[in-house]
């Protein structure tokens, strides 16, 4: 990834961040947070990646207000960047979260495990 690349995705980043905090108002939208903007070399796509804070179906229905909203969102990140053609937002759901804090779970119920019932070491 270019330097170049890497600043408009961080760009976007923001710019994403922020419409989606303050001005989208569909009541489908929920907690989403823009996670990371991978620009293609060409900048002619954005892969955004979100992640949205509920359920499965909270999330579902949050995934499919900003699919709505893309139009607008795309318009909003051309009036901020100055660039030739603004890059095709494509969205994603980022579980990578949801991944973290079920690891952190698992290796908490092994350590409380260990607590009751601790290893036992090979007597020779």
């Amino acid at each position: 990834m270019s330097k170049r690349t890497e600043q408009v995705g961080d760009e976007i980043q923001r710019i994403l961040g922020e419409v989606i905090q303050s001005e989208l108002k569909d009541p489908r939208v929920g907690f989403a947070t823009v996670i990371g903007v991978v620009v293609t070399p060409d900048l002619q796509r954005a892969n955004v990646r979100v992640s949205v804070m509920g359920d499965d179906s909270e999330r579902q229905a949050t995934m499919r207000a900003l699919e709505h909203a893309k139009g607008y969102l795309r318009r909003r990140v051309g009036e901020e960047l100055t660039l030739r053609t603004v890059p095709e937002l494509r969205l994603h759901l980022d579980t990578s979260l949801d991944n973290a804090m079920r690891i952190t779970e698992l290796l908490h119920n092994i350590e409380e495990e260990r607590k009751v019932n601790p290893p036992k070491l090979d007597e020779e």
